[in-house]
């Protein structure tokens, strides 16, 4: 590490310029090549699977993804002469547009049940040539500017559909905005230098763009889901800033102990930077681990984000030393080289509120310890009512036109509205598919509508359709529920394992339910099945690598421990505003719902490689000073009195990029934004600074107890090996050297604050 941060340092322009020209190449590329982004939530070997490949293979035709034109008269009926004009003009130049393949209009007799009850409402289906994710934003554009020229003082008009959603703003990059704003804000306070403060911006912007156009590259040679240049986005720029914040912090102090600027730059990358490439190693293990549930949609998330945790790291350890050596001096602020310039070298010792809380802590562990308990208990508590499904438009903010086609077409939400809708079971039906195989199969599916309209939760049922070959055929089902109910859901399992079973006796038949809900059903079903697997490996490679790093049994179980509940009280504020409801129409994130059924894993993986880096950071400090002292009271007082500031300042940035990303507009960024700001908070001002520090004051010595055959085979790494801080660290003159030692044999809560 040395090495290569004196090679940065030596040819910074060069190492500056390597990184700009990756920069643009990287997103050069991606701006020719477009975006291919894939929601492919299809699980192998799940029922609904195989319902969607025997529709594609044998209904070519409906592959393309169907949306919704909806309409609402405030007065008189949708079969008003002036209104039907208006919207068969309409729909004939929706049809028209390159991109559509077919419109079912009500005005026609194949759509007449797309009229309300009421004669209010109506809707037509708009289908376009291919599926969601080969619809190119414009091409969705096109449809929604053509419907919105509809539109008059006593017509409404609304879209709904997947592709539809395309068209909605996601908030544009303010979320980006403002959290690095905020980021800059807090690394000012810290540093009071704004060179010092931009660094680390600079950096994080740098590789994080970089990644975001290499995730857009990666969509074309794999699934990679549309949310993962923004989850990839969320998480690069929190650990980022974070990863040169460290660095930058243990510069500036070396700075202040009289080291020139070359040397005090390769001493942090040979230190913090080894723990920076360690816990950015623990970050991607964790997420990599999704591979192993071998469903291609989270494949390309893990490695998505895993890329861009690699380029931090990889432009912490490169471009951040090239910066620094750039700036000099100006790491530090006036009053700061005002002062080394005046008094020379001087320790830097953890006095004020720092030091102040490490010696309370260490007075009162156990009271402490019960409470930082409690509270991450009662945050758990609602993650026990988890439910996963299907968060469809419903959920969307109300301003959105998707939620308005959707609350129409249930049954609208006013008072004039409701009742003239369909239910809200029209805005996700099933599809009913199966194989047929002579003239029994034929007269069985005759039958069938007849038995599926008398079952409990059905609203309706269409004639069984069959293709040219007859060899395969389809109806759809509209439920009384909605898409995300969990009736919905019990409707699904009574009809394949009771009402379709019996239907089929003495038959060849094979009906196989799909649709939006049974997909998400079967998708949640898959991922609930191999979670036991995902956190046991995620969590024993985590670990062993702390294992391999500490030395210590103690301080990987304990790291384990205080991840999972990091993990669970994250959910439990999931859970409680998203589930629950509790203020996510106030914030703009839509009404209360299920949650994604993917949400858990990729959660899992995210949260716990970042409670691995405040582990990493504060351990490794109390490490070195158990190394070279054996005294556990000591280390872990003296540890936390020199990193707690830092990993306040650094959790201060990350909580706030983190909640930045609810302004982003999309509800599945917003939950991923929430659950790491609140994991993230829990992590560093309860966990970190509270419950770890105070149950290793109570096991004393234990903390670092390492079986004696263990000790033998284990190889031997270090994150910040005491000779290295040692020769980085070095003084200007004995007379400093002899103050230090006489302030090691001082208590720390002894130092005025």
């Amino acid at each position: 590490m040395a090495a290569l941060a004196r090679w940065c340092v030596q040819r910074r322009l060069v190492a500056v310029l390597l990184w700009l020209l990756a920069f643009g190449g990287v997103t050069a590329a991606a701006a020719v090549a477009g975006a291919a982004y894939s929601n492919d939530y299809e699980a192998p070997g799940t029922e609904s699977g195989r319902a969607a490949q025997l529709l594609r293979d044998g209904f070519p035709g409906l592959g393309g993804d169907s949306d919704t034109v909806v309409w609402h008269t405030t007065s008189g009926t949708v079969r008003a002469a002036d209104v039907e004009q208006t919207m068969t003009r309409t729909l004939n130049e929706i049809a028209e547009l390159p991109s559509v393949a077919a419109v079912v209009s009500p005005y026609d007799g194949q759509g007449a049940a797309q009229i309300s009850g009421n004669g209010r409402t109506a809707y037509a289906i708009v289908t376009f040539d291919d599926p969601v994710e080969n619809i190119d934003r414009s091409e969705a554009q096109a449809v929604v500017d053509t419907a919105d020229s509809a539109r008059s003082e006593g017509l409404r008009v609304e879209l709904g559909g997947r592709a539809i959603g395309l068209t909605e703003s996601s908030g544009g990059h303010l979320a980006e905005i403002v959290g690095v704003a905020v980021a800059a804000v807090v690394l000012f306070l810290a540093f009071g230098s704004l060179a010092a403060s931009l660094l680390p911006i600079a950096t994080a912007l740098v590789s994080v763009g970089t990644a975001y156009a290499g995730i857009v590259l990666l969509g074309h040679v794999m699934t990679v889901a549309d949310f993962a240049p923004m989850l990839g986005m969320l998480i690069g720029l929190g650990v980022g800033i974070d990863y040169a914040l460290f660095i930058v912090t243990r510069h500036r102090r070396g700075l202040k102990r009289g080291l020139s600027v070359t040397e005090s730059v390769t001493g942090a990358v040979a230190t913090t930077g080894r723990a920076v490439v360690f816990a950015g190693a623990t970050v991607c293990i964790a997420l990599l681990g999704m591979l192993i549930l071998r469903l291609s949609f989270l494949n390309g998330v893990a490695i998505a984000a895993s890329l861009t945790v690699v380029l931090t790291v990889a432009a912490s350890v490169t471009l951040l030393p090239a910066l620094l050596s750039s700036i000099g001096m100006r790491a530090l602020s006036r009053r700061e080289r005002r002062r080394l310039v005046e008094h020379g070298p001087e320790p830097e010792l953890p006095t004020g509120f720092a030091a102040r809380w490490s010696a309370f802590v260490e007075r009162h562990p156990k009271k402490l310890g019960a409470v930082a308990l409690a509270v991450i208990t009662l945050l758990a508590l609602p993650t026990l009512g988890l439910r996963l499904g299907t968060s469809d438009q419903g959920n969307n903010p109300e301003t959105t036109t998707t939620r308005q086609a959707y609350d129409l077409l249930a049954g609208g939400t006013s008072r004039a509205e409701r009742g003239g809708g369909f239910g809200p079971g029209v805005n996700g039906p099933l599809t009913l598919v199966t194989g047929v195989d002579g003239a029994e199969d034929t007269l069985a599916l005759d039958n069938l509508d007849a038995t599926l309209r008398a079952t409990e939760g059905v609203a309706s049922v269409t004639p069984v359709t069959f293709n040219s070959g007859g060899d395969t055929a389809y109806l759809t089902l509209v439920p009384q529920s909605s898409p995300q109910s969990q009736k919905t859901s019990d409707l699904v399992d009574r009809l394949r394992t009771e009402v379709l079973p019996r239907a089929e006796t003495g038959t060849s038949l094979d009906v196989h339910v799909g649709g939006v809900t049974a997909s998400y059903d079967d998708f949640a079903e898959v991922i609930v099945g191999k979670l036991p697997l995902f956190v046991g490996v995620v969590v024993g490679l985590g670990c062993l690598l702390l294992l391999l790093a500490f030395r210590s049994v103690g301080i990987p179980l304990k790291a384990a421990a205080m991840n999972i509940a990091a993990v669970a009280a994250a959910f439990g504020v999931v859970v409680a505003i998203f589930q629950w409801g509790w203020g996510s129409e106030l914030l703009g994130l839509g009404r209360a719902g299920p949650i994604e059924p993917f949400l858990p894993v990729i959660m899992v993986s995210v949260l716990f490689g970042l409670s691995m880096d405040y582990q990493v950071f504060l351990v490794s400090r109390m490490y070195e000073e158990w190394l070279e002292t054996g005294d556990n009271r000591r280390a872990v007082r003296i540890g936390l009195a020199e990193t707690s500031r830092v990993i306040n300042s650094a959790a201060v940035i990350m909580i706030s990029v983190f909640l930045a990303f609810v302004l982003s507009g999309d509800r599945v960024i917003a939950m991923f934004g929430i659950a790491l700001a609140a994991a993230v908070a829990l992590d560093a001002f309860v966990l970190r600074t509270l419950l770890v520090p105070a149950l290793m004051h109570l096991l004393g010595g234990a903390n670092w107890w390492l079986p004696r055959p263990l000790e033998r085979y284990l190889p031997r790494i270090s994150i910040e090996p005491p000779e290295c801080r040692a020769a980085h660290e070095r003084l200007a003159d004995v007379d400093v050297v002899e103050q230090l030692e006489k302030e090691r044999e001082q208590d720390v809560r002894d130092i005025p604050g």
